[in-house]
């Protein structure tokens, strides 16, 4: 097998990366359409990331956000996004870079994305094995419970990256574990 020369990998992160930033930046000026919500998992740890002490000591790896109702002074440039959202009642001003995001998810039709941090521009590049993902069943048992709890209690962003955050998204599986055999 010939080496990749063109790094086909690290263009396809940096193209979902590229979804994201597209569709955070058409929510903060015109807001979410529809029932349009999204589940966002960052490395707390990444470089850039501003978030208070007191969640990165109870989120030292990773976290995901809810934006839904409850946030405001959505801001999006062209390395990464400022947001306030409401933590056990405690206003937040949060600044992620698109670099950091591992995962975007749309529930409201089924979109996800997973981002490799294996492969993003300027990561250590030797081979490395694939991560192991869970049965496409047990996947979707738990994004199934993620999204039940999550819409059962409107659950605050706090809550929600709480249960989302209990396990690392490399435990998610690809989209087409989910579309519908035709």
């Amino acid at each position: 097998m010939s080496q990749d020369l063109i790094r086909y990998d690290i263009l396809l992160q940096e193209a979902m990366r590229g979804v994201v930033r597209k569709v955070m930046g058409e929510i903060a000026r015109t807001g979410l359409p529809g029932n349009h919500h999204f589940f966002i998992t960052f490395v707390t740890g990444a470089p850039g990331v501003r978030i208070s002490s007191r969640l990165r000591e109870k989120y030292p790896e990773q976290m995901t956000i809810v934006v839904q109702h409850q946030y405001w002074d959505l801001e999006v440039s062209d390395s990464h996004f400022e947001i306030g959202l409401s933590f056990g009642d405690v206003p937040e001003r949060l600044s992620i870079p698109f670099l950091a995001v591992r995962g975007f998810y749309d529930p409201s039709v089924s979109f996800e994305l997973e981002i490799d941090d294996k492969l993003e521009p300027g990561a250590n590049q030797k081979e490395t094995a694939p991560t192991p993902m869970l049965a496409p069943d047990k996947a979707k048992a738990k994004l199934e419970t993620v999204k039940a709890k999550a819409e059962s209690k409107k659950a605050e962003p706090a809550e929600a990256a709480e249960v989302a955050d209990a396990k690392p998204m490399a435990d998610v599986v690809s989209l087409d574990s989910f579309r519908k055999n035709k």
